[in-house]
């Protein structure tokens, strides 16, 4: 599994400030323990895949800042062809989701296939962890793999969008995928060889600084196991860096990876 998490989000993911990053923070934590594992479930799981997914994906919900559309949904008031019958559905069930969903229909429908009562409880849709499985699901549906395989932008764009609005800003974000999986990647076989290991200090944010907080909790250090690489998680790795005679730095490199088993 290509290991895929917070930091690889982030680092696809345009930058903000203020309330827009806060925001982007919190879809991605409570995404990030589980994205690989979701993804894989979904075969969305090869360089490619992962690439056109996040290229995608990273427009539609606004470089990851919002699981809701910004407009009212008032003017999908009355669509029929949404299963909108019902006043005030068009707000009611406004886009939701990484890919977002729209319309009484399609809440009811992908709720059968998550075991979710969307149709009943439609902000459910907009939960992070519910809106990644979302995508997922449409992504399965529209059979996109194949055109992923193929390296298929455009293909790709047309089943995800209708068209091809936003490919230039679609196309970038999918070269930010590639780049930051192949430093993976490498990271992976220089692993694997014994030559190197996942590097992260203050500021790192994942699935990776999640195994750092289980291992120095493990000997002894109070810290909380958030996946967040603050000044609690600092300081403890400074500390034991110190006891285990290694620069203390707060970079957990080789060797305090070494000492932490």
């Amino acid at each position: 599994m290509i290991p895929v998490d917070g930091d690889f989000i982030l680092e696809v993911a345009p930058r903000f400030s203020g309330d827009k990053a806060q925001r982007q923070r919190e879809i991605v934590g409570a995404i990030s323990g589980q994205f690989a594992s979701i993804l894989e479930g979904y075969e969305i799981s090869s360089y490619l895949r992962i690439a056109h997914f996040m290229g995608q994906v990273t427009h539609e919900c606004a470089g990851f800042r919002t699981t809701e559309e910004f407009a009212s949904g008032v003017a999908y008031n009355g669509r029929a062809d949404l299963g909108n019958t019902q006043p005030g559905d068009g707000p009611r069930y406004k886009g939701r989701g990484l890919l977002q969903l729209t319309g009484r229909a399609n809440y009811r429908r992908l709720g059968d296939l998550l075991d979710l009562s969307l149709e009943d409880q439609p902000l459910l849709a907009g939960e992070p962890l519910t809106s990644l499985k979302i995508a997922c699901e449409y992504w399965k549906e529209r059979n996109i793999n194949p055109d992923c395989d193929r390296d298929d932008l455009i293909a790709v764009t047309k089943k995800v969008n209708g068209g091809t609005n936003g490919l230039d800003d679609r196309r970038t974000y999918y070269g930010r995928a590639k780049e930051a999986l192949s430093r993976r990647m490498g990271l992976i076989v220089a692993s694997a060889q014994g030559t190197g290991q996942p590097v992260v200090q203050r500021g790192s944010f994942g699935a990776t600084v999640i195994t750092l907080q289980q291992k120095l909790k493990a000997k002894g250090y109070e810290v909380t196991v958030d996946g967040d690489f603050g000044p609690a998680t600092d300081f403890a790795v400074r500390q034991f860096q110190v006891r285990e005679k290694l620069t203390a730095d707060g970079v957990v490199g080789n060797e305090t990876w070494g000492k932490l088993g």
